[in-house]
């Protein structure tokens, strides 16, 4: 990507610029008590020199961050509240400890593979699930630190599939850490879920011909709640913030005191229909720039896939997910509150310049077009083919130019690659990559010990904090699993699930 492409504050080369005059006022001395003297040839030569050093201090400035002035000026003319009070996010160090709840069917694996990348890219941990767990913490079981990988410890981000158990992942991560998940519109996402785990959520796969109608119909008389996956037949967001599912929609009071923990826990809840705005949001509330948060869609499925709901189904679809369209209705209202808050114009110019950002990074990728869309059988490249959950559904990808080779260098060909990777292929590799650096991180350490040691030095024992200490146990040791996922724990409690040992059916999210 273009140096031209992020944005950079306006401070600083104001700052650089009125700093260089001073300087030069100040060596030259006040106007009025100034005296015509012979110039030496030394003092020319200073002032030459002095000259040239403000001169590619300036064109360096310029080189390294002019471009990015296009976004910072549009911004600040606008007068953006969060812009106005740090123009620049690199004014401020980027916040780097992140739980992103990744929840289903809300474009949430985009939002992985970005975390991803924002990792990769700056050196971080990321914490994974041990190879018991898949590519999932124990999902459907509530999170605990046993199910995360040794060697991912401590981690800077968290991002994987989970059930989310506020108390655990305090444990895990430091203190600064900041939450953020996402959330859909229920309709869209239920008739998501109902396509996608047809074939392994049994309160779907009785309904006679797959009937999305008939289920709506008489919802009790196909959902169990005990069964095996049934999280997907009924407020599946709620249960994956850890709040009980099954919950009577009469129970106000127990809506709203969910409602309100949510919101005290999360510091964005990001709203899939408006996933652009959300990515605005997400970079200043993290101080990250324009290249941290592009982005491909990932994990999406084929327009034959989908079915188109009336008024009518949309309605027995938010009846049904009472819980889950109470949340989305006040995070979404939330969402364009702190829209607001920042000022729809420039939330609006920021999100133009995003789209145009990408649009020359897929560009870079994949040439002139966008990217095509291909079903699995048509991507060459086995690490980029995404799971396909059943026949009934087709889950596209992409696949890199075949001529991509001989116009880009190694770095730019791995961006590529990396931002159009499936989940469970950019977690195995992710894996990967943690582990060959904790080993040559050990070795390092055990060749300083070894050093260490034939010196006559004083040495204690390094002590860990109780959060990033806790190692993960055997898959015999953890906790047993139930048979079902009826929990009544609120978010942040623990609760059983199912057998994290059977084959998971959730491999992908598709956010379509």
């Amino acid at each position: 990507m273009s140096i031209l492409d992020s944005p950079v504050s306006l401070t600083i080369l104001t700052a650089c610029i009125w700093t260089a005059v001073a300087s030069w006022s100040v060596w030259r001395g006040p106007t009025q008590t100034r005296v015509k003297l012979p110039v030496t040839h030394t003092e020319m030569w200073k002032k030459r020199v002095f000259l040239v050093i403000i001169a590619i201090s300036t064109i360096s400035l310029l080189l390294h961050h002019g471009g990015h002035l296009t976004w910072t000026m549009e911004a600040f003319h606008l007068g953006c509240p969060a812009l106005r009070s740090h123009p620049y996010s690199g004014l401020k160090p980027k916040h780097s400890n992140v739980v992103f709840l990744k929840t289903h069917k809300t474009a949430s694996s985009t939002m992985q593979n970005l975390l991803f990348r924002f990792a990769e890219r700056n050196n971080l941990t990321v914490a994974l699930p041990i190879q018991a767990c898949s590519h999932q913490f124990c999902y459907p079981r509530s999170f605990t630190t046993h199910s995360v990988h040794q060697h991912t410890l401590p981690p800077n981000i968290v991002t994987n599939h989970m059930r989310f158990n506020k108390a655990e992942l305090k444990r895990l991560m430091p203190n600064d850490t900041i939450y953020v998940t996402i959330l859909r519109e229920p309709g869209s996402m239920f008739e998501s879920l109902f396509s996608y785990y047809n074939q392994y959520c049994q309160s779907f796969k009785r309904v006679p011909n797959g009937s999305l109608e008939a289920f709506l119909d008489e919802p009790w008389r196909y959902y169990k709640p005990e069964e095996n996956y049934s999280m997907y037949a009924r407020n599946t967001l709620t249960y994956d913030l850890g709040g009980d599912k099954d919950r009577p929609a009469k129970d106000v009071s127990y809506a709203k005191a969910f409602v309100a923990e949510v919101e005290r826990v999360f510091s964005l809840v990001m709203i899939s229909e408006y996933f652009d705005e959300s990515l605005v949001l997400l970079r200043h509330l993290l101080s990250w720039d324009l290249e941290d948060i592009l982005y491909v869609k990932l994990n999406m499925r084929t327009p034959s896939s989908k079915q188109g709901l009336t008024d009518d189904l949309r309605k027995k679809i938010r009846a049904w997910n009472s819980l889950d369209a109470q949340l989305f209705d006040h995070f979404n209202a939330s969402l364009w509150r702190q829209i607001s808050a920042v000022g729809p114009a420039c939330v609006a110019r920021e999100v133009r310049l995003l789209r145009e950002t990408q649009e020359k990074l897929m560009k870079r990728c994949f040439g002139e077009g966008m990217p095509l869309v291909r079903s699995a059988a048509e991507i060459k490249n086995k690490e980029l083919r995404p799971w396909q959950p059943s026949g009934k559904v087709d889950i596209v990808g992409y696949d890199l130019p075949a001529n991509i080779s001989q116009s880009f260098s190694n770095q730019d060909q791995e961006l590529c690659l990396r931002l159009i990777m499936p989940e469970v292929q950019y977690t195995k590799m992710l894996l990967r990559s943690q582990l060959l650096r904790y080993r040559l991180t050990s070795q390092g350490r055990a060749q300083q010990q070894s050093h260490s040691f034939q010196q006559p030095v004083r040495t204690s024992l390094l002590r860990h904090p109780a959060h990033r200490s806790q190692p993960p146990v055997p898959a015999a040791a953890t906790p047993a699993s139930g048979t079902g996922t009826n929990s009544k724990t609120a978010v942040g409690q623990q609760s059983k699930g199912q057998n994290p040992h059977k084959p998971s059916p959730h491999r992908l999210e598709n956010s379509s």
